[in-house]
């Protein structure tokens, strides 16, 4: 771990005047930003602590309905939180999934989606070909050990996956993440913060440099919603893959579909193809269900070692579909 400056941020305007100073990041939980100091992955110049910013853990209610949750609220407290598990359950589950309770006592809500891939290259304390830490230099999974990694949206550069559980519940939601940078906020879709490799594979998301998550809006309760995660023990380990689901309906009917996909490509992957064909199907119409997601996962382009990805998340898509026509509250 190389050394760097560190400070507190006393306020949000003192954060996002000295944030976008070159090789500056900040610090939120710490339980992602740590283990990438300890690795050698992040070596900033600057590290601002946002720990002691006021008003940025709250959950409070939207004029018009919906939720807005402060970036700095604890993972444990959104999860936990009455309103999130009644009319968000996606989005609970999710959480809860996402790692020990230890950790979820200090992992925030606007951090966790930022988090870096689970790539086995990307985190060797050893020095491999890794695009996304020294571009340029290659992607070992490409041809290497890549059971785990993508099969939607990767390119030569790089086949890292996205391994967020809240940002594939945010992206099934439709959330909003707003943001405030010194030359104007935004309100960024959940579906556009992450972007695709190509032949940028080192940025991992729409943010500019110094610009800061600062709450995530709800619109609209999705309380037929759940979250699916299939890995292999299930301590708190990261999701080969993962389905997030939240469905309108009108009696056993989906009038409307949102599903997401995790750990399938460099960003939560919604199905848009199935969510449009499943517009007036009965949510026990197993059949129509399977050709819909059928159809939709036509465009994965599998690795060496990962074409069980393609039926995995099928199943994964299927069930979680399921469970969430069958919730009651």
């Amino acid at each position: 771990m190389q050394s760097f400056d560190y400070g507190h941020a006393a306020d949000i305007g003192e954060a996002l005047a000295n944030g976008d100073a070159p090789n500056t990041v900040f610090l939120a939980g710490g339980t992602e930003l740590l283990n990438w100091l300890r690795l050698g992955v992040a070596k900033p110049a600057r590290v601002i602590d946002l720990a002691r910013l006021k008003g940025f853990a709250d959950i409070t209610r939207l004029p018009g309905g919906g939720l807005r949750i402060g970036a700095l609220a604890r993972l444990n407290d959104v999860a936990l939180n009455d309103d999130v598990a009644r009319d968000y359950p996606v989005l609970s589950q999710a959480i809860l999934k996402s790692a020990s309770a230890q950790l979820r006592n200090l992992a925030t809500i606007g951090g966790n989606p930022l988090q870096k891939t689970r790539c086995g290259y990307f985190r060797a304390e050893e020095t491999l070909p890794c695009n996304k830490r020294k571009l340029g230099s290659g992607c070992s999974a490409l041809k290497g050990i890549n059971d785990k990694h993508a099969i939607f949206g990767w390119s030569e550069a790089c086949v890292a996956t996205q391994p967020s559980d809240p940002a594939t519940a945010l992206s099934a939601l439709d959330a909003l993440y707003v943001t405030e940078h010194k030359d104007g906020g935004r309100r960024i879709k959940a579906e556009d913060l992450h972007t695709l490799p190509g032949d940028t594979p080192h940025i991992d998301n729409a943010l500019r440099d110094g610009e800061l998550i600062v709450g995530i809006e709800l619109v609209g309760a999705a309380r037929h919603s759940a979250y699916l995660k299939l890995r292999e023990r299930e301590s708190y380990e990261f999701a080969i893959v993962s389905a997030a689901v939240a469905l309108d309906l009108e009696g056993d009917r989906i009038l409307r579909a949102r599903i997401a996909l995790g750990s399938v490509a460099h960003k939560p992957w919604r199905l848009n193809q199935a969510e449009s064909a499943l517009s007036g199907v009965a949510a026990n119409d197993t059949a129509a269900i399977r050709r819909a997601l059928d159809a939709s996962l036509v465009g994965a382009k599998t690795l060496a070692h990962n074409a069980y990805k393609v039926r995995l998340a099928k199943n994964a898509a299927e069930r979680a579909i399921r469970l969430a026509a069958a919730r009651t509250w």
